[in-house]
Order: structure tokens, then C-alpha cells, then sequence
């Protein structure tokens, strides 16, 4: 007989979580990891930051937020934005 994998569907929440655990104290104390965040509605905006804290809803304080367009190459500095939960695409790392 055929052995079946449960696999689990993980929240968005829980993946951010996990990440945010992944980091160690002295690399969040001495180099703060960036992020670049993918816009729902709008493709070709992306926003950069360092994550400061998130909720339950995946909504998120940036610090040292900025737009960036990838289509008219332009970079707009924010400052610490929340950004609602309901706008994130995709959220990766910046190396």
C-alpha cells in the first residue's frame, strides 16, 4: 500500500514568523535585514525596508521604508510606513 505525506499549508504569518526567528540577535542588532515587499495592485512597485513588527492581519511597520519603481527606475524615500496586510504579494530578503 501506497504511503500518503501530510503536508501542511503554512499561513503567511507563520512563514514571516519563521523567518524573523531565523535571523540571529547579532545580525538584527548590527546589520538590520532588509526586505523588499511585491505590491498586490501594483506590479511594478516594490517597497524596501527593515520589518519592525507585524501582526495577526500580516500587517507591517517598516523602517527606513522606500518605493521603488522597477518600470521608471525611480527610488522614493518613505521613511516608517505600516503597510496593510492585504497589499503583500511576496516578501523576500535583500542580500
Amino acid at each position: 500500500m501506497p504511503r500518503q505525506d501530510n503536508k501542511t499549508l503554512l499561513q503567511p504569518i507563520d512563514i514571516i514568523f519563521r523567518f524573523l526567528q531565523g535571523i540571529s540577535f547579532f545580525k538584527m542588532a548590527t546589520h538590520k535585514t532588509g526586505v523588499q515587499i511585491w505590491l498586490y495592485d501594483q506590479p511594478h512597485v516594490r517597497i524596501e525596508g527593515v520589518i519592525n513588527g507585524f501582526d495577526e492581519y500580516m500587517n507591517i511597520v517598516l523602517d527606513n521604508a522606500s518605493e521603488v519603481n522597477i518600470k521608471m527606475k525611480t527610488r522614493k524615500n518613505l521613511g516608517k510606513i505600516l503597510l496593510k496586510g492585504d497589499n503583500v504579494t511576496l516578501i523576500q530578503e535583500i542580500i
